[in-house]
């Protein structure tokens, strides 16, 4: 996978973006910016498409920009000169696929068909978009062709909101989440650039989904953890449960018979995804002990951050 398609992945979110004022691209894309996220596809749609990218690679160089709803090798060319990164076109035309991987140039076609699917394969494209996703039965659509199809990733586009990202979210098959609800033409006409940092920031805290799975707690034997247990056992009514390690009381409360990480113990929280979580995390300053990690390179399971918080490690688990 090239570094580009593995960097939308671990985004999972793809703001499709139509600009009918090449002077508003910029300030759209420093509210994505804000929000946290580092990618527009700059539609073909209207005839400020070509400037939009111009102006925001020269603003925002290190940006992943890419060109959407390109319909032609000469749309292509003009794209890729302004600075475009990838392309995204709403069906598959071979001989735009041919073009663009001729130049090492990252494509992503669309498709809703098995017969589309397999001919993309032929091509040796396993990162597809999915278009129109909500007519074509939004993540339905995306399993059922997953099903025959398991070296596919699909990147759903039309029909995805705030109210059914959730939907998207923990899918193994699902690369990444474009729509233009992150970055609507309406509120960039109008200027509400705050309104566009506020909807990819709550988007983003959707797609990664923390919440809190157990609090572990260190103690230096299997009899001291069995005390523990009990005692939460016997004030709430909590069922015991022992594994190799540890022993629950309920869901919530995992008591070590050893010292495990962190002073306290660790504190474990779930994801939809912990790659993705990873990337955000590190963003923010957050480092990763990929030491600990449970699981593949491609589908972790289960990591642990190297930084304690109030003497708790932090222990991320994939939903």
């Amino acid at each position: 996978m090239s570094d580009i398609l593995k960097e939308i992945g671990d985004m999972g979110l793809v703001p499709v973006v139509v600009i009918d004022d090449s002077e508003l691209a910029v300030p759209a894309a420093k509210a994505l910016i804000d929000g946290g996220l580092n990618t527009m596809e700059i539609t073909m749609r209207t005839e400020e498409g070509i400037k939009s990218i111009k102006n925001v690679i020269e603003a925002f160089p290190d940006m992943l920009v890419g060109a959407g709803t390109v319909l032609s090798i000469e749309k292509a060319t003009e794209s890729i000169s302004a600075g475009a990164k990838f392309i995204v076109s709403p069906g598959l035309d071979p001989e735009l696929v041919e073009w663009c991987q001729k130049r090492d140039i990252v494509v992503t076609p669309g498709v809703v068909t098995p017969t589309e699917v397999a001919q993309a394969l032929k091509f040796n494209l396993n990162v597809l978009k999915f278009f129109p996703g909500g007519i074509f039965g939004g993540i339905k659509g995306c399993e059922a062709l997953y099903g025959p199809y398991r070296m596919v990733k699909f990147m759903p586009t039309g029909g995805v909101s705030l109210k059914n990202l959730t939907d998207f979210a923990d899918k193994p098959y699902i690369h990444s989440v474009g729509g233009s609800w992150l970055c609507s033409a309406s509120d960039i006409n109008n200027k509400n650039f705050d309104k566009i940092t506020g909807i990819v920031r709550e988007s983003i805290d959707i797609l990664l989904g923390f919440e809190l799975a157990h609090v572990g707690i260190n103690t230096e034997s299997r009899d001291k953890s069995l005390v523990v247990t009990k005692m939460f056992s016997d004030v709430f009514g909590f069922t015991l449960r022992e594994g190799n390690s540890s022993i629950f009381s309920g869901n919530g409360i995992e008591v070590n018979k050893s010292k495990g990480p962190g002073d306290m113990g660790h504190i474990a929280i779930k994801t939809n995804n912990i790659s993705r979580a990873a990337y955000y995390l590190e963003k923010r300053g957050h480092k990763i002990d990929w030491s600990t990690r449970k699981g593949t390179e491609e589908r972790p399971v289960a990591v642990y951050l190297k930084e304690e918080i109030g003497g708790f490690a932090i222990h991320l688990l994939q939903k």
